[in-house]
């Protein structure tokens, strides 16, 4: 009896795929005409050539890894996470039912592709700012010399392996017609490196809880666009998302190492930290000043201290990011203990917002830490912040070109075109927006460690967030990695949104919610049936 209910879910399995691949075939159909003279590979690679053959990639496709880091299990576990989405078609259980396989066993040649060969020169996996991400690869028909076809991937470091590993999982398309694997416009030769080091994705847990598995989610779509930096928004106002062993009742303020991905922790310092009170309402001026904390205390800085060293166990990536943005100091100057300590310092309440800052940033600095703060404290007291500080620039154009000129490296987020809940904005102008713009000595170029959109999360959850990030992230995400001048030249409405509207299908057959390319306002469904291409 158990053997024939499982025959019957069997059968079932195929008559359900069998229409799905119905459902999805004739969408296909009714997409606007594929261009074949453009790459579909996103972000677009530094250099690369293609030729017309096709050619079919074996399902048992074999990995072969050389060099100093052969012995990297990174290396493997990524083989098998991309071999997943390029033979995801693939029915486990279904056996000699499945309609795959019965189509392979009307075929009588081998496939061209049987190993991909994996070339990783360096046995250090250290992941840190500026890592190789650097990798050739060459996907070509092996004319007989071989009886195994192989493609190859080479790289300096185990990440321009995964970069590498991306691009060929881009290459390779299911086609219905055949039911296999196939790399069109072969043979490709890439040689690809990222235009910039920085290429971030901002997060906000403290406006709106999302759950562990959403966050893993978002990280492993971030390497799908070549992102490789998460900026953890961690603390607000609003809670303290955050479990600190060393003052733990800073919980209170709460509802409750990714491989791959830098995550940059940001603790928002001194202002948006009224959650900070709710375990600890010494670190508040008084009950009716809130933020910012409160700069006369030593005890302030003594749980910044501890916070930084026990976050410092978690996140080993070299820059924190200590806010230092919207800092109200009115509150200060009314609230009689502090406006005391004020005028035995000899401050103003704006010089005691420097004090602040910079005190934050030696604490960090003590931890090993390079410090990255918001514009703001650029824009109040540049000449007086540690030489190290990191500028993030948001509210707008212009301000990279002057912290570079003052010898600080800065980080490209202009919220006119960057900031994700910002739904009106269309992909045109977050893919146009260019870091590096006003600066045209090549020293100070090379300050700009590159860029990040933000997404924040006031009107973003678990319901909505994917669709909110995607497509428009991609968009930046091209910005930081390519060359310029590949991407800055022509017709964008004919070189890059098809490109992005094909990319924008494969997140979603990957299970990421990216919402239609040309919605007026982000993260709106489709306004009706269609292609995944043009909606």
């Amino acid at each position: 009896m158990l053997l024939k209910s499982q025959e019957h879910l069997s059968v079932l399995k195929v008559i359900i795929i069998t229409a799905l691949l119905i459902i999805f075939t004739s969408s296909l159909s009714v997409s606007t005409d594929v261009d074949d003279s453009l790459a579909y590979i996103w972000p677009l690679p530094a250099q690369f050539s293609s030729g017309n053959d096709t050619l079919s990639v074996d399902p048992a496709l074999c990995l072969s890894v050389s060099g100093k880091g052969s012995g990297l299990k990174i290396v493997e576990e990524a083989f098998e996470r991309y071999k997943a989405i390029i033979f995801e078609h693939e029915v486990e259980g279904v056996n000699s039912h499945s309609v795959f396989n019965n189509f392979r066993k009307r075929r009588s040649r081998g496939f061209d592709i049987g190993t991909l060969k994996i070339v990783v020169h360096s046995d250090n996996e250290e992941l840190q700012l500026g890592v190789d991400e650097s990798y050739t690869l060459l996907v070509a028909k092996n004319e007989g010399l071989s009886i195994i076809g192989e493609a190859t991937i080479e790289a300096n470091t185990v990440y321009g392996a995964l970069r590498g590993l991306e691009t060929f999982s881009q290459l390779c398309s299911f086609d219905y017609d055949t039911k296999s694997v196939l790399v069109y416009k072969a043979p490709w030769y890439i040689q690809d490196k990222p235009r910039f080091a920085f290429r971030g994705l901002l997060i906000d847990t403290s406006r709106h809880y999302l759950p562990v598995d959403v966050i893993e989610q978002i990280i492993e779509s971030m390497s799908y666009a070549k992102l490789n930096v998460l900026h953890w928004h961690i603390i607000d106002e609003q809670s303290f998302p955050l479990e600190v062993p060393t003052y733990p009742n800073l919980w209170k303020g709460a509802y409750s190492k990714w491989e791959r991905i830098n995550v940059m922790a940001e603790v928002d310092v001194p202002g948006h930290a009224e959650s900070w009170g709710a375990g600890y309402p010494n670190l508040w001026p008084s009950p009716s000043c809130r933020e910012p904390l409160d700069v006369s205390k030593n005890f302030t800085f003594e749980v910044i201290s501890s916070i930084l060293s026990d976050l410092r166990k978690i996140f080993p990536f070299e820059l924190f990011h200590l806010g230092g943005d919207e800092v109200n100091t009115d509150c200060w100057s009314s609230t009689p203990h502090v406006k005391k300590w004020l005028r035995d310092h000899k401050l103003t309440a704006k010089e005691a917002y420097q004090y602040f800052v910079l005190r934050a940033q030696k604490i960090a600095i003590s931890k090993n830490w390079t410090p990255v703060n918001w514009e703001e404290t650029f824009n109040s007291f540049a000449s007086n912040l540690n030489p190290r500080t990191v500028v993030h620039n948001w509210l707008g154009g212009g301000v990279c070109p002057k912290a570079v000129a003052k010898g600080f490296r800065c980080i490209y987020s202009n919220q006119g075109f960057w900031y994700l809940d910002h739904l009106d904005v269309p992909w045109d102008e977050v893919y146009t927006a260019e870091p590096l713009e006003g600066i045209s000595d090549p020293s100070n170029q090379e300050l700009v460690l590159g860029g990040e959109v933000c997404m924040w999360g006031e009107t973003a959850d678990t319901s909505d967030i994917q669709q909110t990030i995607w497509p428009r992230a991609a968009a930046a995400a091209e910005r930081l990695w390519s060359r310029r001048e590949a991407i800055s030249t022509g017709n964008i409405t004919l070189t890059a949104l098809p490109r992005l509207h094909y990319f924008r299908c494969l997140l979603n057959r990957r299970g990421v919610q990216a919402a239609p390319v040309l919605n007026k306002y982000a993260r709106e469904p489709p306004i009706g049936p269609g292609s995944c291409y043009v909606q």
